[in-house]
């Protein structure tokens, strides 16, 4: 069935847009979730839409499976392939085709590089509101499928929140486009938001349109040192009373990390005295003197004891060197190679119990390796890494899954979320039920059987 299957899709696509056996390239074998390989039966190398809607539609005829590919940068198994799954990968469509100055939107092909849409953003004046560290690699077509978070969720929303319009194909071929540009359009269900984080289960996103924000005018960059998590809660709500939207980062680091970024990777240690938790923020104050109506309200907090040291950047050099230690994490694979990551919500209130609850199972179950917390603070979203001892050792699947159940019970426990940005995929989805009730989950498998009654999309994903 394969081998007549492939021959349609070769007669009606081209027979180098459809590829089998060593012809695939390693790079559509699995994305950065760090699991064995797996070369997919076939990958489908789209050009347009079209192409889209006649690959879907002999796939379901043919009853099979498709994973959907983007930039291959996802942290939860939703790219990389099952066996006798074909790939199906937007690479080949890419561009933005459409910067619209007076509706304040953009227009791009699903396979455009996040990247690129913030560069044509940039070079019309404006902001695209998404942003995180894989930039360069990531689609903004799999930012919206799965509902990306990234450094600037505080001040512009979730991916959700940026999108006004989409194009998507149905599992059966069917093609529904809403290239909407208005913020206003309440004209009955809203199916692009149906789509946005649903990780490929039900449709393949082929059109974006972005909503695009006014480029700040002046951002100040802080690094404070606080003694707890709920100090830095008290700092947040009042920095969010003195700025308000101009509050653009609060992203936390806790000991432990800074440990690693300065003792393991060598970033020279921003503070003489060590401190529970270091916050990056940035802020947009506006008026004519954004550095000194931040630095004033720091320095009142200081003379209140509210925070115990800070570094305010004093140029564009310096905020790099503060946005280090952040982003210190991105060098870990150059020390610990084998790492079990953890994309976490956990409500405001219980963020500081949460993170004492994780340093216990830490220390009861694995005291001598590898455990930091960072994260977005203002909106609930912690990141845990924890990975062997030594970095030449491993972690063997029954390790990763004590780990696991530890960490998601404590997100249990404080009735937070299992995904705060990352999405489930296939890493995920056996601990769903801790963030969804029972009618929410058969509220899923009815929209999915709905849309995609073969289940031919993204199988095993998500639900």
């Amino acid at each position: 069935m394969n081998e007549n299957l492939i021959a349609s899709l070769r007669e009606r696509l081209g027979p180098d847009s459809v590829l089998t056996g060593d012809d695939i390239p390693p790079r559509n074998w699995a994305d950065e979730t760090k699991l064995t390989p797996v070369r997919p039966a076939a990958l489908i190398l789209p050009r347009s839409t079209m192409d889209v809607s006649i690959a879907l539609r002999l796939c379901n005829e043919a009853g099979q499976h498709v994973v959907t590919q983007g930039g291959m940068t996802g942290l939860a198994a939703g790219a990389h392939p099952m066996d006798g799954e074909f790939a199906l990968s937007l690479e080949k469509m890419r561009g933005v085709e459409e910067v619209d100055p007076v509706a304040g939107t953009l227009t791009a092909l699903a396979g455009t590089t996040l990247a690129d849409v913030q560069a044509a953003a940039e070079a019309a004046g404006f902001l695209c509101g998404i942003d995180l560290g894989a930039r360069g690699s990531c689609t903004i077509g799999g930012n919206v499928a799965t509902n990306a978070g990234g450094n600037q969720v505080l001040r512009y929303g979730m991916t959700r929140k940026n999108i006004l319009g989409l194009e998507a194909v149905q599992a059966d071929g069917t093609i529904l486009t809403s290239l909407n540009k208005m913020m206003k359009n309440n004209t009955g269900y809203d199916w692009t938001q149906l789509l946005v984080g649903s990780e490929g289960t039900l449709g393949v996103i082929t059109r974006v349109v972005v909503g695009l924000h006014p480029q700040p005018k002046a951002v100040e960059t802080a690094l404070l040192a606080l003694p707890s998590a709920d100090a830095a809660l008290k700092v947040l709500k009042r920095l969010e009373a003195e700025f308000g939207a101009g509050l653009m980062v609060f992203e936390g680091m806790w000991r432990e990390f800074i440990t690693v970024a300065t003792e393991e990777l060598g970033i020279v240690r921003p503070f003489e005295a060590e401190h529970d938790v270091l916050i990056l923020t940035e802020i947009a104050p506006g008026g004519d003197n954004p550095a000194e109506a931040v630095e004033a309200v720091l320095g009142a907090l200081l003379e209140e004891g509210a925070i115990e040291d800070a570094i305010l950047a004093q140029s564009a050099a310096d905020a790099l060197r503060l946005w280090s230690y952040r982003e210190s994490v991105y060098e870990y694979q150059r020390l610990h190679k084998v790492q079990v990551g953890f994309d976490i919500a956990i409500p405001r209130p219980a963020i500081g119990a949460a993170v004492e609850d994780l340093r216990a199972l830490h220390a009861a179950e694995w005291p001598s390796a590898l455990q930091v917390v960072f994260g977005h603070i203002a909106d609930s979203n912690l990141h845990i890494v924890t990975g062997p001892a030594k970095p030449d050792t491993t972690i063997d699947a029954a390790q990763t899954k004590r780990i696991e159940t530890g960490v998601y019970e404590i997100v249990r426990k404080h009735r937070g979320s299992i995904s705060a940005e990352h999405g489930i995929g296939r890493a995920k989805r056996p601990y769903l039920a801790h963030s969804r009730t029972e009618a929410e989950l058969a509220l899923m498998h009815a929209i999915k059987s709905t849309l995609d009654p073969k289940g031919i999309l993204n199988h095993g994903r998500v639900i």
